[in-house]
């Protein structure tokens, strides 16, 4: 159990490569703390990971509340002192628009959950990162931030300022043992995919649980390199020089 005793926080954990993810981390030792914005998909989830022998605690979170944010990494500090791993997961996909005819309200709150949340999470566990003998984090990217299409510019727009933001921590961090960095999964049977594309045979992509190890490995206090990307389509790690 390569997490055996470590404690890991996973955002959007409810379904999806979150919740895949979560399962994953609790079977390889780990006591994950599970926020999602729905309670049953959590509770669905705190039932699977205990059936199986793992440990979760469960906090109902939106991402968009900076405050709530905030609370979440003092109640740690409160009841831990400390925490190991960081799976920034949570994302939306926002509206396929062109980038003229998309709603304020859409835009800000793309905005909100894929980079400004990421950033309030980074502000809020850092010390408690600092305080684990090998911090990590890791947050999801997309291939959209490379191949920018017609109509998903909110989606490449705030993904790709997630990468900025992620590799701007991880370059702040070296000199202490939190490492910070990006997976790119690849297309994921998931429900933002269906969204994105509804004609697609979900069978045609890969399922979340066959990503899930690598976000075990890359949060595990063996994986030493920091400010890279695991691009899966690429079929390993991708440095930024």
């Amino acid at each position: 159990m390569p997490l055996d005793g470590r404690l890991v926080l996973v955002t959007g954990a409810s379904r999806g490569l979150g919740r895949a993810s979560a399962l994953a981390l609790a079977k390889a030792g780990a006591h994950v703390i599970a926020t999602a914005r729905t309670a049953g998909g959590l509770e669905e989830l705190d039932d699977e990971i205990r059936a199986d022998g793992g440990e979760a605690t469960l906090v109902p979170l939106d991402l968009r509340d900076g405050d709530a944010i905030d609370r979440l990494g003092a109640e740690i500090h409160r009841r831990w002192g400390r925490l190991d791993g960081f799976f920034g997961n949570a994302g939306l996909l926002g509206v396929l628009t062109p980038l003229a005819h998309l709603d304020v309200k859409v835009w800000d709150e793309t905005l909100a959950v894929n980079l400004t949340a990421n950033w309030r999470m980074i502000r809020s566990l850092d010390p408690l990162l600092r305080q684990s003998d090998a911090g990590r984090a890791l947050f999801v990217t997309s291939g959209a931030v490379r191949n920018c299409r017609p109509f998903w510019g909110t989606y490449s727009i705030t993904k790709a300022g997630l990468e900025a933001l992620v590799r701007t921590y991880a370059a702040e961090m070296k000199s202490t043992a939190v490492r910070a960095n990006l997976l790119e999964p690849g297309p994921m049977r998931t429900a933002m995919r269906a969204k994105a594309m509804p004609g697609e045979d979900p069978s045609s992509v890969t399922p979340p649980e066959d990503i899930a190890p690598i976000v075990v490995e890359m949060l595990s206090p063996e994986f030493e390199q920091t400010g890279v990307m695991y691009d899966r389509r690429a079929g390993g790690i991708q440095t930024f020089d």
